[in-house]
């Protein structure tokens, strides 16, 4: 994970929405990054961007915090970003201190269908978390799977 979203790209557009940190903005959030994918076509972005969604708008319900996701797309890259409306309220454990933690898991998974992934801190103590994905569909070679026998 990096501390730093790419900076410096050229966006070519970008979609905000602010949501409240209770249970249906999960849902909300997958509808969000679904449509404008869609809407840009590209679908094969739309199952790991709404996966990341979805987990960054659980870890806001989880505070009980409104948050602002964005989508954009800058050059090669979309960039998906949730920024928390406020401090988290007590000083808590980070991902990196407590592996075991919901936030811990749910970065792990984001790291995994991401090609890059953070987490900054505004002066203020302010959270966002972002994750950017290929524009592009990226080719993985074929795995040849060894059949085995009975």
């Amino acid at each position: 994970m990096s501390s730093q979203p790419p900076l410096g790209l050229t966006a070519r557009w970008s979609y905000e929405t602010t949501l409240p940190g209770e249970p249906g903005s999960a849902w909300r959030a997958r509808a969000f990054v679904s449509r404008h994918l869609v809407a840009h076509r590209l679908p094969h972005l739309v199952d790991p961007v709404r996966l990341t969604a979805s987990e960054l708008a659980t870890q806001a319900v989880v505070r009980q915090d409104e948050f602002t996701m964005t989508l954009s797309e800058l050059d090669d890259i979309v960039l998906l970003s949730v920024r928390h409306a406020t401090p988290p309220p007590a000083p808590e454990a980070t991902p990196e201190q407590d592996p075991d933690s919901v936030a811990a898991l749910g970065l792990k998974i984001v790291a995994l269908v991401s090609l890059d992934c953070g987490v900054e801190l505004d002066s203020n103590g302010v959270q966002t978390v972002w994750a950017s994905f290929a524009r592009r569909r990226v080719r993985r070679p074929v795995s040849r799977r060894r059949r085995l026998s009975p």
